[in-house]
């Protein structure tokens, strides 16, 4: 099939307990509930509760979308001031089907392509390293999506997670159209233009969701039985998938 006729992968289902990490105006989450049903998540945010409505004016809107869908207290299902690092410690107790970690990014404006790439690097090892014991031992997985250009393919992200003691299951394009409700939020939050003398102001024309994007899945080793692999090539079957291990 062309790639304008590919079916395109959603890695949800709708009783999949999942764990987004990450989210900056709750807009992912508010998809997956209702453009997929999904019915059982914990939506995090590195930013405090103030600064997420500071920089997101939309995410009062999803975060009430949220909560009215699935009928629940916000603070059930949304959580402020959570380290993608640490996860081990503030779920310890907790296992989850999916854990996504969409377009991960340390900030700042540092001009040092090395530095950063070094920096974010070690976010995503660090990261890694936290989710593995918060994996369902039986079917689950990590799903981390990325721009697919430089400076984000020079992250080597397939090594970081070989080597945190996972094991690479796939990669598939992200489709932006399969999340209607989504809107890429930049890490220093809605960038704005104009507002001068109290004009309104406008956001700029940068759009994340629009620039090509690739998710990576990687999952627990399994035991030498073969299950693993089986499971694998079930999941797999009739999509595509440009890696292998």
């Amino acid at each position: 099939k062309s790639a304008s006729t590919r079916k395109p992968t959603i890695p949800f289902s709708p009783y999949d307990h999942t764990l987004l990490i990450g989210e900056g105006d709750f807009s992912f989450a508010a998809s997956l509930i209702t453009d997929h049903a999904l019915a059982s998540l914990v939506a995090t945010a590195f930013d405090s509760e103030e600064e997420v409505h500071a920089k997101y004016p939309s995410s009062a809107a999803h975060i009430s979308t949220i909560t009215s869908t699935l009928d629940a207290a916000e603070d059930d299902v949304i959580r402020y001031s959570i380290d993608a690092t640490t996860l081990h410690r503030t779920f310890k107790k907790q296992r989850f089907r999916r854990i996504v970690f969409n377009f991960p990014h340390v900030g700042g404006k540092s001009t040092d392509v090395n530095r950063q790439v070094r920096a974010n690097q070690a976010l995503l090892a660090a990261f890694f390293e936290s989710v593995k014991g918060l994996l369902d031992p039986v079917d689950s997985s990590v799903l981390v999506t990325l721009f697919e250009r430089v400076p984000y393919t020079l992250w080597n992200i397939r090594d970081l997670a070989r080597h945190a003691g996972l094991t690479v299951l796939r990669s598939f394009a992200f489709d932006k159209s399969t999340y209607p409700t989504y809107r890429h939020a930049r890490t220093l939050g809605v960038v704005r233009k104009g507002g001068e003398d109290g004009q309104e102001e406008s956001e700029s024309a940068w759009k994340g969701e629009d620039r090509a994007a690739r998710v990576y899945e990687f999952g627990l080793k399994r035991d030498e039985d073969g299950g693993g692999k089986k499971r694998r090539k079930k999941r797999k079957a009739g999509e595509e998938s440009s890696d292998s291990e």
